[in-house]
């Protein structure tokens, strides 16, 4: 998506200031605006899109907000550092998850997970009783007899939502929403490229690597939680790669 063959959009666009963030910030994701470099002018976006200045500022001040763009007087506004961005941001995380090329941002969601996840299982599993370890087994059994990838998908984040809510933890619950609603949209868009033969031999890998994983919690054994949740993470991320 580039800035002029976003102009189609016009009428649609008039007076929207969300729709003129979402353009600018999928522009800005792709790299079609590398970093450091200006946006154009306000009025240039204002033709752009078909919106006033009103819209135009309002937008930018957003992605000013999310750490994509920053603005300076007499300077111009200009794309900052990709390591600035604020990645915990739905917006920022749902353009990165679009972009055709998700490798790096991929790599990335998923190191973050294994540094979160396991650790946040082992905790479960110290502290849970049988309603918990109950409510697990019911969402794999969920993703287990899901008749298409979005439905395997949903179970799969629920699943994992679940554990991140058992924990206790605000801090991982919230963090949880932001990483697994990424994850999820990346899930379902790959799993539809992929053949069903080959997707229901991954279901039953991690399906069978949960499985493990519930037992663990039911022992109450950390230790065995954490390995299990660290095994269905980079299966996963296999599965989506």
């Amino acid at each position: 998506m580039t800035f002029a063959a976003a102009g189609g959009f016009g009428d649609r666009a008039s007076n929207h200031t969300a729709f003129v963030v979402d353009q600018l910030g999928q522009s800005i994701v792709a790299g079609e605006y590398p970093e450091r470099t200006i946006i154009p002018l306000d009025p240039d976006i204002c033709e752009m899109f078909n919106v006033s200045r009103t819209v135009v500022r309002e937008a930018k001040k957003t992605l000013i907000a999310k750490g994509l763009l920053q603005s300076k007087a007499k300077v111009g506004t200009r794309v900052r550092p990709a390591s600035e961005w604020n990645m915990f941001d739905t917006d920022v995380l749902r353009w990165h998850a679009s972009l055709k090329n998700k490798g790096p941002f991929l790599d990335e969601l998923f190191e973050i997970r294994l540094i979160i996840e396991p650790s946040a299982a082992a905790h479960v599993a110290g502290q849970a009783n049988a309603a918990d370890g109950k409510r697990l087994s019911q969402i794999c059994a969920d993703m287990e007899g899901a008749k298409n990838d979005l439905g395997f998908a949903v179970a799969n984040l629920n699943f994992h939502k679940a554990i991140l809510q058992m924990s206790g933890n605000r801090f991982l619950q919230s963090l949880g929403d932001l990483v697994h609603t990424a994850h999820f949209s990346i899930f379902v868009s790959e799993a539809q490229r992929n053949g069903n033969g080959e997707q229901e031999k991954r279901r039953e890998s991690l399906i069978a690597g949960y499985r493990k994983l519930i037992d663990a919690v039911n022992a109450h054994d950390p230790e065995r939680a954490r390995v299990a949740m660290h095994d269905v993470i980079k299966d996963t991320h296999i599965a989506v790669s």
